[in-house]
Parts: C-alpha cells; sequence; structure tokens
C-alpha cells in the first residue's frame, strides 16, 4: 500500500507530462493527477492520527 501511494501520483505525472505534449486530452490527465496527489496525501497523513485508548474489557 506504501507504495502504490508514491507509484500514482508519478504515473499520474507522466500521463500530465504526455498531455501537455497533446498525446492525451489534457481534461482527463489534470484530474487523475489531482486526485491521485489528494489521495497520496490524504492516506500519508490519515496513519499518523491519534485513534484514542484502547478501551479495557472488564475480566
Amino acid at each position: 500500500m506504501r507504495i502504490l501511494i508514491f507509484l500514482l501520483p508519478l504515473f499520474a505525472l507522466f500521463l500530465n507530462i504526455f498531455g501537455l505534449m497533446r498525446l492525451i486530452p489534457m481534461y482527463l490527465t489534470i484530474p487523475l493527477l489531482f486526485i491521485t496527489i489528494y489521495m497520496s496525501v490524504y492516506f500519508y497523513f490519515d496513519r499518523k492520527k491519534f485513534k484514542g485508548f484502547r478501551k479495557r474489557l472488564p475480566h
């Protein structure tokens, strides 16, 4: 999962470069790049969130 967080934005960046060369339509590559960067930042910072203390079960 960690590798995927870093590989998807790189793949979207290369697709965006192809879009800048007019090989792929830009209206497809720009939203894809934005979504992958947004999701990678979201998943990266979501892991470090404090999730509270565990509730102890009575014995």
